[in-house]
């Protein structure tokens, strides 16, 4: 068995700022991803995706984002060629095609255990994983016995094969209303939401919020030990979706209430043939992996932890999770920082041994 000082379990932005950050403090990680290109999610998001953050608050440590317009909002593919960019000059081991199926604790080590059958020992772990791999699809009323398409947004990728369609998007944060105003250009779109949409002003000021955020210091604030769960984060416009909305482009209404067949029933009683429902409801931690390790995860399958640092499993930590310290812990600006934490709590861990 191969032996290595911390695996690294993913190679999206978590895992690549955990490398970077375990590199500096004298360990040597090896970053372990399953896919064929160390850029985490960011290919397989839909194709009009742009980060919410501007170029300049968009970095990694150690590598700014790259362009002349520090404050341009920067499309999926740049993130994905930023990533790839970032892996290539980081000084850390990263094999790609190599997917994790579980982890044990073996006396003071832990087995890793890849697809395949190979196994590595490794002093400690960092699941950086990402949720991409875990849609969350919420028990919805009549959902089971709709018989028309039913996709997460996780497998949504642009508006031409609804084009003329009757689609209902459910949910109602960036994703749900930026994916039913691009649909709504070509089809007949109803946002459902539990709730009315809630916006917050991108610019304000004549300053981007992520301005504020930074310069106010709310952004590495550290709330998230504070959270029994994450809040439900505000819909960043700088008014063309609140005018959407507005002009019923798309409507929305209240979750409907049932289905037969291919109709939904709306609040109220009324029925209405729909063509498909897009879920873009979230998602949660995609850790089956560490299901072996006793402690690691609580009955739901979210991670024990206190701020990245496991909380029954010594040794084991967790960066990129949602409000995992702060309201950037899993964001291009703020991942950065809580890699360093672990980083500096593992390296303590690992000399004592």
């Amino acid at each position: 068995m191969e032996h290595i000082d911390v695996a690294v379990i993913g190679g999206g932005q978590s895992g690549l700022a955990a490398a970077h950050s375990l590199r500096r403090r004298g360990l040597r990680p090896v970053v372990l991803e399953a896919s064929d290109r160390a850029a985490g999610s960011w290919p397989h998001y839909y194709d009009s995706l742009a980060l919410f953050s501007p170029a300049r608050y968009s970095s990694l440590p150690g590598m700014p984002f790259p362009g002349a317009d520090r404050d341009r909002y920067p499309h999926r593919d740049e993130v994905a060629a930023y990533l790839t960019s970032y892996a290539g000059r980081l000084d850390a081991e990263i094999r790609t095609g190599c997917r994790v199926t579980g982890v044990r604790r073996t006396g003071d080590v832990f087995a890793v255990e890849l697809e395949g059958g190979v196994r590595l020992s490794a002093r400690a772990v960092v699941a950086a994983s990402g949720t991409f791999g875990c849609p969350h699809r919420p028990a919805l009323p009549g959902l089971e016995e709709y018989a028309g398409q039913v996709l997460h947004a996780a497998d949504y990728r642009n508006p031409a094969p609804f084009t003329g369609r009757r689609v209902v998007v459910v949910g109602a944060g960036n994703s749900a209303v930026q994916i039913a105003a691009e649909l709504a250009e070509t089809a007949r779109v109803t946002l459902a939401t539990r709730g009315p949409v809630k916006f917050a002003a991108q610019r304000a000021l004549g300053r981007d919020l992520h301005f504020w955020l930074a310069r106010t210091g709310l952004d590495a604030m550290p709330l998230g030990r504070f959270l029994s769960r994450p809040p439900a984060q505000p819909v960043l416009d700088d008014g063309r979706y609140r005018a959407a909305l507005a002009a019923w482009r798309p409507g929305r209404r209240a979750m409907f209430t049932g289905a037969d067949g291919t109709t939904l029933v709306w609040p109220g009683g009324e029925w209405e043939e729909v063509d498909a429902v897009v879920l873009a409801t979230g998602y949660r931690p995609h850790l089956p992996y560490l299901a072996p390790l006793h402690g690691a995860l609580d009955v739901a399958g979210n991670p024990r932890h206190r701020e990245g640092i496991a909380t029954e499993v010594p040794g084991l930590a967790f960066v990129g999770l949602e409000w995992q310290r702060s309201l950037s812990s899993n964001s291009l600006r703020g991942v950065g920082r809580d890699a360093e934490r672990i980083a500096r709590r593992l390296a303590a861990r690992l000399a004592r041994r």
